[in-house]
């Protein structure tokens, strides 16, 4: 049976009840912790009058690191595809002999 987790979040001070599977938990907690730091962050740098508009520069912020990452993912297997034709083609010239 897989018991479900009980906790709270603070994001922005606001706290967030949550029920989660007890593997999510400190993926949880650690995105919480990051998402105050950029808040923290934005509000020193910026002049920033609402909490609304720190929240969605960090969505922003976050989103763009993740489409940044499958981008370079993508190119990654693009990659690897190619050698791995390389090296076939490389084989079969090598069995045909």
């Amino acid at each position: 049976m897989n018991e479900k987790l009980k906790i709270k979040l603070s994001i922005a001070d606001r706290v967030y009840p949550l029920t989660v599977d007890p593997s999510q938990e400190e993926g949880l907690r650690s995105a919480s912790k990051k998402i105050d730091v950029m808040i923290k962050q934005f509000e020193q740098n910026y002049a920033v009058r609402d909490k609304q508009d720190v929240l969605a520069m960090c969505a922003l912020q976050f989103a763009s690191q993740l489409e940044q990452k499958q981008i370079e993912k993508t190119e990654d297997n693009q990659e690897s595809l190619e050698r791995l034709k390389k090296i076939n083609d490389l084989l079969d010239n090598y069995l045909e002999k």
